[in-house]
């Protein structure tokens, strides 16, 4: 019996070790992509793509299966951050290098922002902040009156948490209990402007989120036990969750950690050459 126990709890962590041995894995290879082809298109928004990188590698090895039509489905808010999402759908094999490298280029699907026209993959468009947690409760609303077993997770900005819109979104989502509906908040403090505590204000999102009958966590946005934790407690209580994740505006890149320019800044070939060696370490 007790054999038999430690045995278990061994191959339980040996388990555990092979998954996030993945999903870094996964995510390095993501990031790798983002500054390539932004690179490639000589424009882009790396800094925030790279900040919610490890939440969607997280989301798209454990819970969205691409090749399920009747899978999750993700809501990137923020849309300016497509470059993540589609280095996700190159990570799964979904779209080829050669496409990922066609990012903004004319004709080609992998716009500045997703676009669900283009890519089958993509669950909603995204471009005018403030827009797409609106879509995620509607989409959540419409599943759970079908009597669809899936869930719908959402992807924000702090910086979008400005928009009015938001908190319309919230207010009806909490009103409605919608169970099915998850929002990852990416906390990494900067937007195009600069700090957005100097911008927006000092804001209780999580305060204000629990007031409209949110479940909330707060945990640190690029550790995966962490994420991972967050995700089966918001599974398991009645009502909308939200996930804030404190994150890093540009990370795994250093010269672009925490640093606002590169919001809309493409990498130069001296520069490509530096990241692309910090994220094979």
């Amino acid at each position: 019996m007790v054999y038999s126990r430690c045995k278990q709890q061994k191959t339980k962590r040996s388990i555990e070790i092979m998954k996030t041995s993945l999903l870094e894995t996964h995510s390095r290879l993501a990031r790798r992509n983002i500054v390539e082809m932004i690179a490639a298109a000589g424009s882009g928004h790396p800094g925030g793509s790279l900040s919610c990188t490890d939440i969607l590698t997280w989301l798209y090895d454990c819970r969205i299966d691409l090749t399920n039509p009747d899978r999750d489905r993700l809501v990137l808010s923020k849309g300016h951050a497509a470059p993540a999402l589609y280095a996700q759908l190159a990570v799964h094999e979904r779209i080829t290098r050669e496409e990922m490298l066609s990012l903004r280029k004319l004709g080609s699907r992998l716009q500045g922002h997703p676009n669900m026209e283009d890519l089958p993959d993509v669950d909603m468009s995204t471009g005018s902040l403030g827009q797409g947690l609106s879509a995620a409760v509607g989409m959540a609303w419409g599943d759970r009156y079908l009597g669809k077993n899936r869930r719908t997770w959402c992807v924000c900005g702090d910086g979008e948490l400005e928009e009015g819109q938001i908190w319309e979104a919230a207010m009806a989502a909490g009103k409605f209990g919608l169970d099915n509906l998850t929002l990852f908040l990416d906390l990494n403090g900067l937007q195009i402007d600069g700090s957005v505590r100097e911008v927006g204000g000092a804001n209780d999102y999580r305060g204000a989120l629990e007031a409209f009958g949110w479940h909330t966590a707060e945990i640190d946005g690029h550790d995966f036990a962490q994420i991972e934790a967050a995700v089966q407690e918001a599974e398991a209580v009645p009502g909308p969750s939200a996930i804030i994740c404190r994150t890093v505006k540009g990370r795994g890149v250093s010269y672009m950690e925490n640093e606002a320019g590169w919001h809309g800044k493409a990498p130069n070939a001296a520069q490509l050459q530096q990241a692309l060696v910090e994220l094979e370490a």
